[in-house]
């Protein structure tokens, strides 16, 4: 049993990436899909595909390389289980200077924090990548 799964997500990706792998698999939901989508939109992730299986399934990332290093020097995990960390829209974080995306959950989905702020709506920011 995972205790946090956005956690295990993005260790996988960080470790897939560090690894050279082409492909990452891991457990699938909602949530998950959604970051996936928002990160394949910002240009980090070629794409994301949805395996069948019990329950909600499987999924299949497929990482994004530019002269054999990954695209992501960087992915970390902003809030946590134990420790929740919500943001209005005008206190949105900066990832090195807006080269960087901060993936916000908010009433109107899952987003970048660059498009939370446009909108005017808050959340909780739930990772960071650069």
């Amino acid at each position: 049993m995972i205790t946090d799964p956005i956690a295990d997500m993005l260790t996988r990706i960080r470790n897939a990436g560090a690894a050279g792998h082409a492909t990452v698999t891991m457990p699938a939901s909602k949530l998950k899909l959604e970051m996936a989508r928002v990160m394949h939109e910002a240009g980090y992730i070629d794409g994301v595909e949805r395996t069948d299986g019990l329950g909600f399934g499987g999924m299949r990332i497929r990482l994004r390389y530019h002269n054999g290093e990954h695209v992501m020097t960087g992915i970390e995990r902003a809030s946590r289980p134990g420790q929740r960390r919500y943001v209005k829209s005008t206190e949105m974080p900066k990832i090195l200077n807006g080269y960087g995306i901060a993936i916000v959950t908010t009433s109107k989905g899952v987003m970048t924090g660059h498009t939370a702020e446009a909108e005017g709506v808050g959340g909780e920011v739930l990772c960071t990548i650069w």
